[in-house]
């Protein structure tokens, strides 16, 4: 097991680079991420791994070290009220309204993404529409655009959208299956850090936040909010998890479905 010293050493530098807070019940699996690390320098004891990494402060390593200790347990059509509403607000739009974007603000592997996309390409066709995903992670960023996932991530898909947008793997690739190629070309990953200045993604009609906010402390969480809400566009909608709430903060916002905000 880790070390107090160590423990506490890459927790705070692991909160400086992401915002993410990793209390003390979090022990054993920052002690199993990082022997995995720790293993691929050949080192068996993760306080000498630790050590390293502080001593030789390498952008690279400290990367590795993000992307192992983010938390990523995610799959398709996870909160399915909100990808119902989505579609609700797809039938009720105008037609020749302009393309209609949606930012998956914390991706994670890809799956919340991609349950947007069937949405969006049942309801609105081929053209009109694209979809960004985000995540600290650059592993994850990776994994979002090979868009090759175990089949029981895939449980809550409609049987009508797995038939359509998903291919079942033969061979080598046996249990799994590959998001089809007319969703990959319109959905977009790329790595962003809520906690700093975003990259030019532009605006959006959409902007799911989900299962995200609950990692930070409550001025962090407002920060993050306040920063992803500047690319939201008048009359667009704010998703958040549904253990998660905004009705806390000093956010002008109005309350449209559980979890669900918009601009007040």
């Amino acid at each position: 097991m880790i070390s107090q010293q160590s423990f506490d050493a890459v927790t705070a530098m692991f909160e400086r680079v992401s915002g993410i807070q990793l209390g003390e019940s979090k022990r054993a699996l920052v002690t199993g991420r990082l022997q995995k690390l720790a293993q691929t320098r050949g080192l068996q004891d993760v306080d000498r791994y630790v050590q390293a990494l502080l001593d030789e402060n390498d952008p690279e390593e400290l990367v590795r070290v993000v992307d192992k200790l983010t938390t990523n347990e995610t799959y398709f059509f996870r909160e399915p009220e909100h990808f119902d509403f989505l579609a609700s607000l797809l039938e009720a739009r105008p037609r020749g309204a302009g393309s209609f974007r949606v930012w998956s603000a914390a991706s994670s592997s890809g799956e919340e993404a991609y349950s947007i996309a069937m949405v969006l390409a049942d309801r609105l066709g081929a053209g009109g529409w694209e979809v960004v995903g985000t995540d600290l992670s650059t592993a994850m960023v990776d994994a979002a655009r090979r868009a090759l996932y175990p089949m029981e991530r895939a449980r809550h898909v409609p049987v009508a959208y797995l038939k359509r947008f998903c291919r079942k793997g033969h061979g080598e690739y046996e249990g799994q299956l590959l998001v089809a190629r007319e969703l990959r070309d319109r959905v977009h990953f790329t790595q962003a850090n809520l906690m700093q200045p975003l990259p030019d993604l532009g605006s959006f009609d959409l902007i799911f936040l989900r299962n995200v906010l609950i990692y930070f402390d409550p001025a962090s969480k407002e920060a993050i909010a306040r920063r992803v809400l500047g690319l939201l566009k008048p009359g667009g909608h704010l998703f958040t998890g549904h253990a998660e709430s905004l009705a806390s903060t000093s956010l002008r916002l109005r309350t449209v479905k559980p979890a669900v905000y918009a601009h007040a």
